[in-house]
């Protein structure tokens, strides 16, 4: 696609606070946080500490957000830090954050401090959406001040904590949306041309351009292989047209481009991307692939 036909705004101009506000009045709930997300959450308590860290002032009665950590917390272990949700619609990241800790959580937290926000944008996730009620993409806002509420929540409360972080791991996906609607409503935001990206067929990791750490993600390729295919570069040795850094990797410029896996100083940084619109994934592949590359980061870090 190279134009746009977007329904809200005008080719080519900016949306203005109406636009916006059309935008809005156009999402529907389509899913229950409180059912899905924080039922679960809560099941993780006995084990666990769970801690309310903000709330949505969009709603904040139906919007708490929660972080959960570990209870044999200690100063000589390495804290790890892992976000899901920060695309509410990306549902695996999510599920996958939160499988990680009922299956793995304990058995890891004998090794690391660990820090699980689960769900960062849980309107986006009620609404199925990239972007929160405001029409802020929340992964490019995590920078002070930032726009977006859900992102400045968590960059409050881990700045409040002062942990020094070995590693950020954040769970996304790309989705065949990504080309039928994000960037299409994208483009149509910002007043520009829509040009779409080929969708890679399987998993891939984006890393930090300022600190790569090309071992650290191969670590996490080569345990996700055994999940599921990792995705092939397109004819021009790319991925959602950004060169292969190595197999299955990209680098982004994270911190200049707000996004989450950039706004602390850990050392080990990656953001996951799992395919579930492949003819051959499912649900449950999704999450365990997004649990693969939490596990395969860890396994790494604990040869250091």
């Amino acid at each position: 696609m190279s134009e746009n036909n977007y329904p809200i705004g005008t080719q080519g101009t900016p949306w203005n606070d109406k636009d916006k506000q059309c935008w809005f009045n156009l999402q529907t709930i389509k899913r229950s946080y409180q059912s899905e997300i924080v039922t679960l959450i809560n099941e993780l308590d006995n084990d666990f500490e769970v801690e309310q860290y903000g709330a949505l002032s969009f709603d904040p009665t139906r919007y708490p957000l929660f972080i959960i950590k570990s209870k044999q917390w200690a100063s000589n272990k390495p804290s790890i830090l892992i976000t899901g949700g920060v695309h509410g619609y990306e549902t695996s990241g999510v599920h996958g954050a939160l499988h990680f800790m009922k299956t793995l959580g304990m058995k890891y937290a004998k090794e690391f401090n660990l820090l699980v926000a689960p769900c960062i944008s849980p309107w986006g996730y009620e609404t199925i959406n990239r972007w929160n009620p405001a029409a802020i993409d929340p992964n490019r806002s995590f920078y002070s001040p930032s726009p977006a509420p859900e992102s400045a929540a968590l960059i409050n409360y881990i700045k409040a904590q002062n942990i020094p972080l070995l590693a950020h791991i954040d769970l996304h996906e790309t989705t065949d949306t990504d080309n039928s609607e994000f960037r299409p409503a994208l483009a149509a935001r910002d007043g520009k041309v829509n040009t779409n990206w080929n969708i890679p067929d399987g998993f891939y990791l984006v890393a930090d351009s300022n600190k790569p750490e090309a071992q650290f993600q191969k670590a996490i390729i080569d345990t996700v292989v055994n999940v599921t295919q990792i995705a092939p570069s397109d004819e021009n040795n790319q991925l959602i047209g950004v060169p292969l850094e190595q197999h299955g990797v990209i680098n982004y410029a994270a911190r200049e481009l707000g996004l989450c896996m950039g706004f602390t100083d850990a050392q080990y940084v990656t953001t996951t991307e799992v395919y579930p619109d492949s003819p051959t994934a499912t649900d449950e592949l999704c999450i365990t692939a997004q649990v693969a590359a939490i596990k395969g980061a860890l396994d790494h870090l604990l040869t250091k």
